[in-house]
């Protein structure tokens, strides 16, 4: 059994063994090895050519993975040789040509260096044409360029393309100066623009073409007609009038085309036939001769002869000035109106240039003829200067030269004199506010000659800018209420003509001049104006009118301070009121009006003096209204207030009410027109207030003293005349309505300045307050005598005149006052009005109508 075939059997038998248990450990070491990997033995694994395990070349973790190697990345491993790209793929590589090569076999791909081929593809030769159009294709190394012919470049939205070059709006105009640039395909050509030739021996080349001017008014290459001249400019030319022709209606001058031109004639110009005076026939006779004798070629001797002649007018008028001045004001307007016209139309004739005439007359002309424009001018002479510009001087004037021209006339005064002056609203309301009061008109005096301005522009109504203008005279200082202001004149619709000041504005004044600017032009002067602000009707009985009352209020004092039957409470509040109103009128009469226009010191005392004046004479006359009250409505019996009372009440009030608004603005004392209270801010209500209270308080005093007087004679004696009864209410009705200030409500009611009937009635019925409390306390007071200082019981000074007429309180001097009182009031006038002793109810009352009693 031992023999050699059994020892093979045994070692096949071995071999077999190992070979199964060798087969079992690969299967199962396979399924435990990741993807892109091999089992080895046992449990180790192996990643596959191309990929690579993060830890060791053989492992036998469970989680091992194995990933590509990137061949292309860093670091390199492999080379695909030049102009081939490497190319990385799963677990391997290849290798392709770079873009715009290829490989000589054709083939797309290699593997390794050893394979590169590649050499540059020559993309011009393809088909399809990769640059399109125009273009032309440039091969490179690797790629290709698509560039364009000279005159063309690329489009930028798509650089295969080629597009036009305009070599003449590029900004590299390759023509000369002188010549016009048209743009080709691809290309371009100079040529000589209109009104230019070719240089002689200059470059024939299109492109380097170099011209110059053609006068075509010496080569009769223009289409100017027989009547104008052909002036030759750069490049073209134009057709001018000649000197003393215009363009005929429907041409317009300064242009290539033909017009056609008729010569110049004298405007017709005949005298007003609604004035009759010889001298401006003469004058017009003149004018008639001058356009016959004409000569368009020679206008500045016929605008000399023209001055000349108005110069003799004016500083001769004759019987122009024995016109009317609305015939005299129409005269002017006509003239103004032909002036303007004439010189306007010879200036026309005139060759450009200035022209400057100094009359003997004094009369100035300045006139400036040239082409149109551009900016401002300035035209002038000693007498006035213009500054405008030149769109406005020509306007929508579009044929023959631009005129300027002013002409000024200090003679033309004597036919302008006492004309009216037209304010606009916007002057009229400042002057309002600066005098403080309506003006009602102007006094005007020329200081500078009447300046007449014309332009070729006829519509010179509303101008698109303004215009300058700057006025010699002689220089005053304007007086209170004078004004220097820049004037022009309008006419009306009759003809007739006035200053006026809309649209003109004063800029300042100084070294003999006044400068002005107007939005419209007409004939201008510098006027002084002397503004009537108030009434001079209106002053004058104001001031008549205190003088008057300042007498009487003097003769009332004296009275009440002398005569002892009267004395008493009411005599106490007569005597003060007509104090007050004494003191009052005076610093009225001297010192209300502020000449220096500035609210100094004096002025504000003045105020503050009149306040507390008139102040105080409106509380004692709401004393004598209480008084009033208590005697005839309640039936007072005794003396009414005390005097120390009615002096605190009368002067303490008044006293505190100026205190206060003083502390709490001074400077609302004075103005600067008059020293009275400012309107600013209200101020004026520290007087109006207590005034409107005390005159609302005693008219309803006034009110029931009348009804409550009507009563009382119905029960003392019915069986009265009613005309008798009449006259009594109605005598005392008008003495109560000036003892309680009730006159001072048609000064409540005047708001409105205008008004002149309210301004004369309040005027005049307070200003003669003084004369009314003379003739109702003393004339009309059967206690006083009649006779103010001598009442009953008093006797003639010792020493007196011995005259009747000198002689005071003398009997037959009283009892012609006493007659003429009782004739007046028919001696019915009540005794309680004045006097304020009786006995009782009843007695007063039948005192009051008592004829042997009866007074005030």
């Amino acid at each position: 059994m031992g023999g050699p075939h059994s020892v093979v059997f045994h070692v096949l038998c071995v071999l077999l063994t190992l070979s199964e248990a060798g087969s079992q450990s690969t299967m199962a070491c396979a399924g435990r090895c990741p993807a892109n990997s091999s089992c080895v033995h046992g449990n180790s694994c192996r990643c596959a050519p191309g990929f690579s395990s993060s830890s060791e070349e053989i492992f036998t973790d469970i989680f091992g993975s194995c990933d590509d190697i990137n061949e292309c990345g860093p670091p390199l491993t492999v080379s695909c040789g030049k102009l081939a790209d490497c190319q990385n793929t799963e677990g391997g590589y290849y290798c392709m040509c770079s873009p715009g090569y290829e490989l000589v076999s054709g083939a797309t791909l290699f593997k390794n260096e050893s394979g590169n081929t590649c050499r540059d593809v020559d993309e011009c030769q393809q088909k399809p044409k990769v640059c399109k159009g125009r273009s032309l294709c440039i091969n490179t190394q690797g790629s290709y360029l698509c560039q364009c012919p000279p005159g063309l470049k690329l489009n930028l939205e798509d650089p295969r393309h080629c597009t036009d070059v305009n070599e003449c709006t590029s900004g590299r105009n390759p023509c000369h100066n002188s010549s016009h640039c048209f743009n080709l395909v691809g290309t371009y050509k100079c040529h000589c623009r209109p009104g230019w030739k070719p240089i002689p021996g200059a470059p024939s080349s299109p492109n380097n073409t170099v011209c110059e001017d053609m006068d075509e008014c010496s080569s009769g290459q223009h289409q100017c007609h027989n009547s104008t001249i052909c002036v030759n400019t750069v490049g073209s030319y134009t057709c001018h009038c000649r000197q003393g022709w215009v363009p005929k209606p429907g041409f317009q001058d300064k242009q290539m085309g033909t017009i056609s031109c008729e010569e110049i004639s004298f405007p017709t110009w005949t005298a007003p036939p609604e004035i009759k005076s010889q001298s401006l026939s003469g004058f017009f006779e003149r004018v008639q001769k001058m356009s016959i004798d004409f000569k368009s070629a020679l206008p500045q001797e016929t605008i000399q002869y023209l001055i000349m002649s108005l110069d003799d007018l004016l500083k001769t008028p004759g019987d122009l000035e024995a016109l009317d001045l609305s015939s005299r004001h129409h005269t002017a307007t006509y003239l103004f109106s032909g002036l303007e016209q004439i010189l306007r139309t010879l200036a026309k004739a005139m060759s450009e240039g200035s022209f400057i005439y100094h009359s003997p007359g004094d009369t100035e002309l300045s006139l400036m003829v040239q082409e149109q424009g551009n900016g401002n001018i300035t035209v002038g002479q000693s007498q006035a200067r213009m500054l405008l510009d030149w769109a406005v001087a020509a306007g929508a004037e579009k044929s023959g030269p631009t005129v300027v021209g002013i002409l000024s006339s200090p003679n033309m005064q004597k036919l302008l004199a006492n004309a009216s002056l037209d304010l606009d609203l916007e002057k009229q309301t400042e002057l309002e506010e600066i005098y403080e009061s309506p003006v009602r008109s102007a006094q005007l005096r020329l200081l500078s000659a009447v300046n007449l301005v014309f332009l070729s522009n006829t519509n010179t109504d509303k101008l698109n800018s303004k215009v300058t203008f700057t006025f010699s005279h002689p220089w005053e200082m304007p007086g209170t209420r004078q004004e220097l202001i820049c004037a022009f004149w309008r006419s009306d619709s009759n003809r007739r003509g006035y200053w006026a000041t809309s649209g003109c504005q004063t800029l300042g004044s100084g070294n003999g001049s006044t400068t002005c600017q107007c939005n419209h032009l007409s004939s201008f002067a510098i006027l002084m104006a002397h503004y009537d602000v108030e009434d001079w009707k209106l002053a004058l009985i104001t001031k008549v009118g205190l003088s008057l009352s300042l007498v009487c209020l003097l003769l009332c004092i004296l009275t009440f301070l002398l005569v002892q039957p009267i004395q008493g409470s009411r005599t106490t509040v007569h005597l003060h009121l007509c104090i007050c109103l004494f003191v009052g009128s005076t610093i009225f009469l001297a010192g209300i009006e502020n000449e220096g226009g500035q609210v100094g010191l004096r002025c504000r005392l003045v105020a503050a003096m009149l306040h507390y004046c008139f102040l105080a004479a409106f509380c004692w006359m709401s004393l004598e209204g209480v008084e009033l009250y208590f005697l005839v409505v309640r039936v007072f019996q005794g003396q009414g207030l005390r005097k120390r009372w009615l002096c605190l009440i009368g002067y303490g009030v008044p006293l505190f009410i100026v205190a206060v608004s003083a502390a709490i603005k001074s400077q609302g004392y004075g103005r600067p027109q008059y020293c009275w209270l400012d309107h600013a801010n209200g101020f004026l209500w520290s007087f109006l207030g207590p005034v409107t209270f005390i005159v609302l308080c005693n008219a309803v005093i006034f009110v029931i003293t009348v009804w409550k007087l009507t009563q009382k004679f119905s029960e003392i004696n019915p069986d009265i005349k009613k005309l008798k009864k009449a006259r009594v209410l109605t005598i005392t009705a008008i003495a109560q309505l000036f003892v309680l200030g009730c006159t001072w409500v048609f000064g409540l009611f005047l708001f409105d300045q205008r008004s002149w009937v309210l301004c004369y009635t309040f005027s005049i019925l307070n200003s003669l307050q003084g004369l009314f409390l003379f003739v109702l306390y003393c004339l009309l007071n059967k206690k006083v005598g009649c006779r103010p200082g001598c009442g009953r019981g008093w006797d003639p000074s010792p020493g007196a005149p011995s005259s009747p007429h000198l002689a005071p309180c003398a009997p037959q001097v009283r009892e012609e006052y006493r007659r003429w009182a009782c004739m007046v009031t028919g001696n019915k006038y009540s005794e309680f009005a004045t006097s304020t002793s009786g006995s009782g109810s009843s007695q007063s009352q039948t005192q009051a109508l008592r004829p042997s009693e009866s007074g005030m």
